[in-house]
């Protein structure tokens, strides 16, 4: 970033303006937002700046503009409409020690205004750093749509009600007083037009300790979301995903994520790398099963951070039965498994109307280690396998192909590190598969796929493997 994005304190503090047209009153409308004192330096002001200067709510100030006039300002802004003038003018504002936003010159800008926003005292700031405003537009539009009218009446109420939380409830149970607040049926409330009834709710949440996920009792009880984060790529893990990591306590997660992903979670949850890499397993799945099951127990909310989709080769049945064993309640949020990520990455289609109407997802990688899996031992016309961790498998999947004499005229599809900034992707006959990905260095996070399509099926039964037809 070339600019630090910061909301800054201005109750009280005095914002220069420069100029007394359009341009000016722009500012002045933004700025009297806040509870900034303004005040505007031209000879004249155009008819709604001279308004709001009579009704006191800017000060104006004619004569020879300098230095001091700057000083001690929070920050001024440049709006003549001249560009010498704004350039001399910048030049007497930083004299005078000010930070200086000049209108349409982001060179001179020591700040640049967002677009806003504005759900007081919920605030959204969009910068592009000065690239691209039309863009910083349609990001507001698109949030203006998203966040209802009543949003910032919510957020004022539950600032008012911090303190008492506070003072009753312990930092975990505030947590989740706030999720349920905001998540929940307080916040449609709100969207509703019932603002009375939530306040209610909510007031009497905070003095009972009961809401949302308490038991009888109050306790808040821990619980467990397997998330699927997808084939690597923050941008591809969903909406549910990142809500639950920005509700985690806790986050335990795999080696082959994006880091960036962690970024999506909240702040002060607690991260704990569980990562497995072949032959190195510093932590086994008994142990990670058992931690999961620990963290809940302690009423910790959990989120299992899984590569892909946690149901396709995630070992989480593995966790789910521990979990359902000690009555912990948790949830799947599926993810972008690798397949379709390797699909994507092809641009094709994993199935073809009339031609692949049988799609396979399996490994070669087994629990007593590298194997080929029976669906390629009775690969037939109409089908496409999938193969997850199968690399190492890959010289015994091009024997078991041509033992069969099945696969003359096939290709093997390879993707590696599908949809991440080092993918590679590469096709091959299957003799060569051992020696592509040797002559691409794929070691391991790769995918597989290997097609059989009915309008092939003739020509796969002429010669071995290997041979020409």
């Amino acid at each position: 970033m070339k600019t630090f994005p910061m909301f800054l304190q201005m109750a009280g503090r005095r914002v220069m303006i420069a100029g007394g047209g359009e341009q000016a009153a722009q500012k002045a409308r933004l700025i009297l937002k806040s509870e900034a004192e303004v005040v505007v330096l031209a000879p004249e002001l155009d008819p709604e700046l001279a308004d709001l200067a009579a009704q006191g709510r800017i000060s104006h100030q004619t004569g020879p503009i300098g230095p001091a006039q700057f000083e001690g300002c929070a920050l001024a802004f440049v709006a003549t409409g001249c560009p010498g003038t704004d350039a001399a003018l910048h030049a007497l504002a930083k004299a005078g020690g000010a930070v200086v936003n000049v209108v349409d010159q982001p060179h001179l800008c020591d700040a640049i205004t967002p677009s806003i926003v504005d759900r007081d005292p919920v605030v959204v700031a969009i910068g592009t750093e000065g690239t691209a405003p039309v863009l910083a537009r349609q990001i507001k539009t698109a949030l203006e749509a998203s966040l209802e009218p009543r949003l910032g009446d919510l957020a004022a109420f539950a600032g008012r009600m911090r303190a008492a939380a506070a003072a009753r409830l312990a930092p975990r149970a505030r947590r989740d007083l706030w999720r349920w607040v905001f998540n929940d049926e307080p916040r449609q409330m709100f969207t509703s037009g019932s603002e009375r009834e939530a306040a209610k709710r909510i007031k009497s949440a905070i003095e009972t300790g009961i809401f949302g996920a308490s038991d009888k009792d109050g306790a808040q009880t821990g619980s467990v979301s397997l998330v699927g984060a997808g084939p690597g790529s923050k941008d591809l893990i969903t909406l549910r995903g990142v809500q639950r990591l920005q509700e985690a306590d806790v986050i335990y997660y795999d080696r082959l994520l994006d880091p960036e992903i962690l970024e999506l979670a909240r702040r002060d949850a607690e991260r704990v790398f569980v990562g497995k890499a072949p032959g190195c397993h510093s932590w086994p799945q008994a142990k990670i099963t058992q931690t999961l099951v620990s963290a809940a127990q302690r009423g910790l909310r959990v989120v299992r951070l899984k590569c892909g989709d946690p149901g396709v080769f995630g070992r989480s049945t593995e966790e789910m039965d521990a979990l359902r064993h000690n009555d912990i309640p948790f949830e799947i949020v599926p993810g972008v498994t690798a397949a379709c990520a390797a699909g994507a990455a092809l641009g094709q289609s994993l199935t073809d109307r009339g031609d692949i109407d049988t799609l396979v997802l399996t490994t070669g990688h087994l629990s007593g280690g590298y194997a080929v899996p029976s669906a390629i031992r009775d690969l037939a016309p109409g089908t496409s396998v999938a193969l997850y961790m199968a690399v190492g498998a890959a010289p015994h999947i091009v024997e078991a192909l041509r033992e069969t004499c099945e696969g003359a005229a096939l290709e093997v599809q390879i993707v590696a590190k599908a949809q991440r900034k080092d993918q590679i992707v590469a096709s091959c006959a299957v003799p060569d598969l051992p020696q592509t990905l040797a002559d691409h260095a794929i070691l391991g996070e790769a995918m597989l796929i290997i097609s059989w399509p009915r309008s092939q099926s003739g020509a796969l039964e002429c010669a071995p493997l290997g041979l020409s037809a």
